[in-house]
């Protein structure tokens, strides 16, 4: 595929459809997980090392490891398709995640645009919250499945017996033990993280791509997808890691008999236990994995995606 293919010179010509919008996101984002992935999964496990809540009432081992050493210890103890592990319900929820916001943010954005057919960066970033919010809302079961699955090898480490060797075992595991609104367990801050990172990650990259056309006089082409990509991802990084953070314990905690978490009693508690036991920085563990992350997806992502709409004939972002 020609990765310096414009706007101007598409490969071919294709009917622009919603649905082929909505599949070409889903396409990019999976190209985008399968490769950077083992950043995720390594951002998790940092997120829940030194967590005193989780050490004073569930009996877990404080550890304190930095990216580097939590990543080459997953490979040594768990081996290194491990660093893979949630990838499935990863790809479940792009189904539903991916496409859903392109396709929300776009509607928002074309609804809102000026007369000029331009969008300010207020209104970017307000359709980026809105898309990101609702999107996540419905996709936020399989984020649950993923950070149970990345953290289970840690428990397992610690002593714990295993409780699901699959996702489907852990997707019917989280039903037995909280029912259909279980799966909803950390919602809050899943949405508000995805509000966030959606923002920095759409309206960063949608505004940044205009305004290199518009100031430098650039084509629509990979050169412009690639710096709009990384002011994405650092954005997106910045916004989103306090709220990730906060998503990422809540749904790791185990749960009581009344299918309640028994570590936090929400998001606020989860917030004021973080900082008050461990710091302010607390809410910034796992930054450097998460930006490490989120720069490469970004890049991938938007790069496959308006690669393959070109090759398609239809419209860039």
């Amino acid at each position: 595929m020609p990765v310096l293919r414009n706007a101007d010179y598409p490969a071919s010509q294709a009917t622009d459809s919603v649905s082929l919008r909505y599949a070409v996101a889903v396409l990019g984002a999976w190209a985008a997980e399968g490769a950077t992935y083992p950043f995720d999964l390594t951002k998790t496990r940092l997120q829940i090392q030194s967590e005193v809540a989780a050490a004073n009432k569930a009996g877990y081992k404080i550890e304190n490891h930095g990216m580097i050493k939590t990543a080459v210890g997953i490979a040594k103890q768990e081996g290194v398709l491990k660093l893979w592990s949630g990838l499935m319900p990863m790809f479940q929820r792009h189904i539903i995640y991916s496409g859903s916001r392109l396709i929300f943010y776009e509607e928002f954005r074309n609804r809102f645009k000026d007369e000029d057919g331009k969008t300010s960066l207020k209104t970017a970033s307000l359709g980026g919250l809105a898309a990101g919010a609702l999107a996540q809302l419905v996709a936020s079961p399989t984020d649950l499945v993923k950070v149970q699955m990345q953290a289970e090898g840690r428990r397992v480490l610690q002593g714990k017996p295993p409780r699901f060797t699959g996702c489907w075992q852990t997707y019917k595991l989280l039903y037995k033990e909280s029912g259909i609104l279980g799966f909803w367990r950390g919602a809050v801050p899943n949405v508000q993280r995805a509000a966030l990172v959606n923002m920095g990650d759409l309206a960063a990259y949608d505004y940044s791509k205009q305004f290199l056309m518009r100031e430098f006089g650039m084509a629509d082409n990979a050169l412009v997808h690639a710096g709009a990509a990384f002011a994405a991802g650092f954005v997106a990084a910045v916004v989103g890691t306090p709220a990730d953070v906060m998503k990422t314990r809540l749904m790791n905690q185990p749960v009581g008999p009344d299918g309640r978490g028994v570590l936090y009693r929400g998001m606020i508690d989860c917030l004021q236990q973080s900082v008050k036991n461990e710091g302010i920085f607390s809410l910034y563990k796992g930054f450097l994995p998460l930006w490490m992350r989120l720069g490469p997806w970004a890049l991938i992502n938007w790069m496959a995606f308006e690669n393959i709409m070109l090759a398609l004939g239809g419209k860039t972002f």
